[in-house]
């Protein structure tokens, strides 16, 4: 009887890890993992991707800070990769089981929030801008005035994203200061424009694609990829680059200390670095990628879009955001809390 319940217990435990072994929870943005893309994963891998979204930077890493999330990959923004890095959250990768890591393209191996991508390998990369139904507005829409200033045509029908660093330095550059700046006084006038504002916004609210195509709202502060999608479903909708200075940003992928299905974890990071595959990612959100090659793959209605090739007159008022200090950091959250009140 003992060798019997010896055997069984045996059993029961190898069966757990075969079953553990065929699992991968990722944490990323709301509507930026292609359905597609993973049903290729598991057919090729028989590894099941569970996904749970968030709707911020913030948002991720408190819930990674606060722990027991079983999460295995998280895919935070460039100026949030070393905080994951430097809390501890997150670990520098083992390149030789990543063979595909050689498929990032050059300018983006080198980058100031990962030297050598050691900690992290692309998803997708973009800009904030705004995003207008222009059968609604007809005004120049390449102006952060259009969430700042609402025209009367707007009021009421402009959403805004509940992203802090990407709106609160958007309001910055509108008055004229730097990014992650720790200057009160800049920081006063982002913070009084972006109250003034409020009451002429309809929400802030993360799911803008699907509301500016049905014309639930009429502009929305937006990530140009949600802009695209949004217009080939409603043709009126125009992507915004605002001169006054836009964030430009680089969604990575970063195994977490505490992940349980580290070696899933690097079977999927090393499939989408295959150009192919990077395609599928960009073909569903709508974002360029990181991964050489993948131009090949990608669809025709990507390689011209204004919202994915940004014309050339917009392109100097855009920045990538550096990662703040925490002086800026606990300034902007100031304003954000007052802003959320």
């Amino acid at each position: 009887m003992k060798c019997t319940l010896t055997a069984l217990a045996f059993l029961a435990a190898t069966t757990s890890l075969a079953q553990a072994e065929g699992v991968l929870n990722l944490y990323n943005w709301g509507n930026y993992t292609g359905p597609d893309l993973l049903a290729k994963f598991e057919a090729e891998t028989g590894i099941k991707v569970t996904v749970t979204d968030y709707d911020s930077n913030d948002t991720a890493l408190a819930k990674i800070e606060a722990g027991g999330h079983g999460f295995d990959l998280v895919v935070p923004s460039t100026n949030y990769v070393p905080i994951f890095v430097e809390k501890g959250l997150a670990v520098e990768l083992d390149l030789t089981k990543l063979p595909n890591h050689t498929n990032i393209a050059p300018e983006w191996m080198d980058v100031a929030w990962d030297q050598g991508r050691t900690h992290s390998i692309p998803w997708q990369w973009g800009s904030i801008g705004l995003s207008v139904n222009t059968a609604v507005y007809t005004g120049d829409i390449n102006t952060s005035s259009i969430f700042l200033d609402v025209p009367d045509e707007l009021k009421g029908k402009i959403n805004v994203v509940p992203e802090m660093t990407d709106v609160v330095n958007l309001a910055v550059m509108y008055v004229g200061g730097e990014p992650c700046t720790e200057d009160t006084e800049v920081l006063k006038k982002a913070r009084d424009v972006l109250l003034a504002a409020k009451p002429h916004w309809i929400s802030m609210d993360y799911g803008a694609t699907e509301k500016l195509s049905n014309n639930d709202w009429a502009a929305s502060v937006n990530w140009n990829g949600s802009s695209m999608r949004a217009r080939l479903a409603n043709d009126t909708v125009a992507h915004g680059y605002p001169k006054e200075g836009y964030p430009i940003f680089m969604d990575s992928v970063m195994l977490l200390a505490d992940a349980r299905n580290v070696d899933q974890a690097y079977t999927f990071m090393n499939f989408i670095m295959e150009p192919e595959n990077a395609a599928m990612i960009s073909a569903f959100a709508r974002y360029n990628n990181g991964i050489a090659g993948s131009d090949a793959f990608m669809p025709e209605d990507m390689k011209a879009a204004p919202e994915v090739v940004t014309p050339d007159e917009h392109k100097a008022a855009g920045t990538f955001l550096p990662t703040c200090s925490p002086t800026a950091q606990q300034y902007m959250a100031a304003i954000w809390t007052e802003l959320m009140k």
